[in-house]
């Protein structure tokens, strides 16, 4: 069988959320840029302001029905969920409603039109979807992770970065990262705690493709599976 035949046979459909964030909009671009995904669903509260001719997007303000729209996630490979809020000045009840319900309500959605589907979810560095204790934000995604991993996807991941270094003109998210080009060639030699925008989302494709031997990936398993 010859390259091209392998890689026509390997396309594939993903649905992103969170795009007009740092960890989404990354992902966005790698998707696009990609011979292996052949369409791009983008779901958001907001336009993602991309254009691209594997590029659908669907505006949806309720975060918590989906019912509206749900028949258009059919069909579809993947979910890669980077959707997020901070957790600084965000009481317990308003991180969970974005953190929880939010992502739980949409996987929902997903699995109900699409059950052979693989959900990609970005977490952070330093959850556990076992031990319940620890900070608010770690408690909140924890119990994310332990009932997306319950769910029954055809395979779930949840992602750990630590440090992200946004690439190829993704906007930082927050306003330390203008300090931290200069740093970002130290930084990467510390595998276990960097990776880049680039790597998130070449990692997510290849989740999707190959599988991913663990269910939980830390920022030394994201570098890795995207090689």
């Amino acid at each position: 069988m010859d390259n091209s035949k392998q890689l026509e046979e390997k396309r594939i459909n993903v649905i992103i959320t969170g795009t007009t964030g740092m960890v989404g909009s990354g992902v966005l671009i790698e998707c696009l840029g990609s011979q292996s995904v052949e369409k791009v669903l983008v779901v958001g509260r907001r336009s993602c302001g991309v254009k691209h001719e594997k590029l659908t997007e669907t505006i949806h303000q309720d975060f918590l029905d989906f019912s509206t729209i749900e028949h258009q996630f059919r069909g579809y490979d993947a979910c890669f969920y980077c959707l997020g809020v901070t957790s600084l000045r965000a009481t317990e009840a308003e991180y969970t409603l974005v953190t929880f319900d939010y992502t739980i309500k949409f996987a929902e959605a997903c699995l109900r039109q699409s059950p052979g589907m693989t959900f990609c979810y970005v977490s952070g560095a330093g959850v556990d979807s076992v031990n319940q204790k620890g900070l608010m934000w770690v408690r909140v995604k924890g119990k994310t992770e332990r009932h997306l991993l319950d769910m029954q996807f055809k395979r779930a991941y949840c992602f750990r970065p630590a440090f992200i270094q946004p690439l190829k003109g993704v906007k930082p998210s927050w306003e330390f990262y203008k300090f931290t080009d200069f740093l970002y060639p130290i930084l990467k030699k510390l595998p276990k705690y960097v990776c880049t925008t680039e790597e998130v989302g070449l990692a997510m494709i290849n989740a999707v493709i190959k599988g991913a031997s663990v269910s939980a990936l830390e920022s030394k398993d994201i570098v890795a599976l995207a090689r």
